[in-house]
C-alpha cells in the first residue's frame, strides 16, 4: 500500500473505569516483609512463599499458624524474627504487609514502607493499602485474581468457587507446556498467521482434553497443521455480526468468541461501549458513519483482509432479535481498492 493511502492508526476504545489495576508480581527469590504474627499474617506468608518470595516476619508474638507455615514452607523460606519491625527492615523489600489492630501502628508502617519505596498492604485496613490481594484461582502458571475493591469479600469468594468449577485442574499442565513451547514456536519458521493457528489448535485441544498433556509429537503435529492452514489462507477471514446496539445480553456465545479473536472491528455508530468491550483490547475499532457507502466499507474490509487481519463487521439490527453471526469466509470477494480518506471516523 502506497504511503499516500495510509491512514492514521485509530486509537482503541478507551477502557472503562477500574477500581483496581490487576497486577501480578514476580516474587521468585525476592524479599517480602510482614509485620505481625497473627493468623491473617500466616496466610499472607504462605501465599507469598508459594510465589517463591523470601518472607521475613517481624513480630514479638507469633501464632501457632505462623510457626507452622514457617516450618512447612515448600517454596520460598519463611523466616520469623521475634521482635517488632523497624523502618530499616523495609529497605530493599519487594512488598510490605502489615497486620495491625490499631490505626496508629498501621499508619506508621504504611508511611515507612512508602518512604522506602515499597508497595504496602495493611490487612483489613484498605485506607492504608497501595494494593490488595483479592481471591485467587490457582492453576499455576495459570492464575486468576478476583477483586471487589474490598466491597464484598464473600461475593468474591463465591465467584472464585464458580471459576474453580469451570477451570479443570489440567489447565495447569497445558499452561506450563505453552511456556515450554513458546520459544520453539517462535523458531519454527511459522508466519504470524501460522503461529496464531498453532496456538488456536493448542487451545482447542486443551479445552477438549484438559486432563491430558501434549507430548513432543503433539508439537510437531500442531506445527504441520498450522503450516497447512496458514498457507491456504490468502486473506484474513471476515465475519458479520448483527446485534442489538445497546444490549450486551443479546450477544451469543459464538458472537463473543468472534469478537475475542478479531483484529479489526468495524462497527455502526449505534453500537454501545458495553458490546465493544467484548472485543480484544488490542483490536482496532473503527466507527462506521451513517453516510458511508457500501463500496467504501467493502474496500476497507478488503484492505484489512489482504493484510491477513481477522475482520468483524458489527452491525445493528432489530433490538428485539438476538445477535446473528455469519459464517466467516477466509477468501472474501475483494473489490478493487479505492481511496477512502475520511470515509471512517476512528473511535
Amino acid at each position: 500500500m502506497s504511503s499516500e493511502r495510509k491512514r492514521p492508526q485509530p486509537r482503541p476504545e478507551s477502557i472503562g473505569a477500574l477500581a483496581r489495576v490487576p497486577l501480578f508480581f514476580a516474587l521468585q527469590g525476592r524479599r517480602a516483609v510482614i509485620a505481625g504474627g497473627g493468623a491473617a499474617a500466616a496466610w499472607k506468608a504462605e501465599l507469598l512463599s508459594a510465589a517463591g518470595a523470601k518472607v521475613e516476619v517481624y513480630a514479638a508474638e507469633v501464632s501457632d499458624d505462623l510457626l507452622q507455615v514457617s516450618r512447612n514452607s515448600r517454596h520460598g523460606d519463611v523466616i520469623v524474627h521475634r521482635r517488632a519491625w523497624t523502618a530499616s527492615d523495609l529497605c530493599g523489600a519487594a512488598l510490605a504487609i502489615g497486620d495491625f489492630r490499631d490505626d496508629d501502628g498501621a499508619a506508621a508502617f504504611a508511611s515507612d514502607a512508602r518512604a522506602a519505596g515499597v508497595p504496602v498492604n495493611v490487612i483489613d485496613k484498605p485506607v492504608f493499602c497501595d494494593f490488595s490481594f483479592g481471591a485467587i484461582v490457582n492453576r499455576s502458571p495459570l492464575v486468576v485474581g478476583i477483586s471487589t475493591d474490598g466491597a464484598a469479600p464473600v461475593f468474591a469468594r463465591a465467584i472464585r468457587g464458580k471459576i474453580e468449577s469451570l477451570l479443570p485442574s489440567g489447565f495447569a499442565r497445558w499452561t506450563a507446556t505453552a511456556a515450554r513451547w513458546r520459544g520453539a514456536v517462535q523458531a519454527s519458521g511459522l508466519s504470524l498467521a501460522g503461529r496464531r493457528k498453532f496456538w488456536e489448535r493448542f487451545t482447542a485441544r486443551a479445552f477438549a482434553n484438559p486432563d491430558s498433556e501434549p507430548g513432543q509429537d503433539g508439537f510437531a503435529r500442531f506445527v504441520a497443521a498450522a503450516m497447512d492452514e496458514a498457507g491456504a489462507v490468502e486473506h484474513g477471514p471476515v465475519t458479520r455480526v448483527e446485534v442489538d446496539g445497546n444490549d450486551p445480553d443479546s450477544l451469543t456465545l459464538r458472537a463473543i468468541r468472534v469478537l475475542h479473536s478479531a483484529d479489526v472491528v468495524l462497527f455502526d455508530g449505534q453500537i454501545s461501549q458495553e458490546i465493544l468491550d467484548f472485543a480484544r483490547r488490542e483490536a482496532r475499532k473503527i466507527r462506521i458513519g451513517a453516510g458511508n457507502r457500501d463500496d467504501k466499507i467493502n474496500a476497507l474490509i478488503a484492505e484489512f483482509g489482504m493484510q491477513g487481519a481477522r475482520v468483524v463487521r458489527l452491525k445493528c439490527r432489530d433490538r428485539f432479535a438476538a445477535a446473528q453471526v455469519s459464517t466467516p469466509t477466509s477468501r472474501p470477494a475483494i473489490p478493487p481498492l479505492v481511496p477512502h480518506k475520511n470515509a471512517m471516523a476512528a473511535s
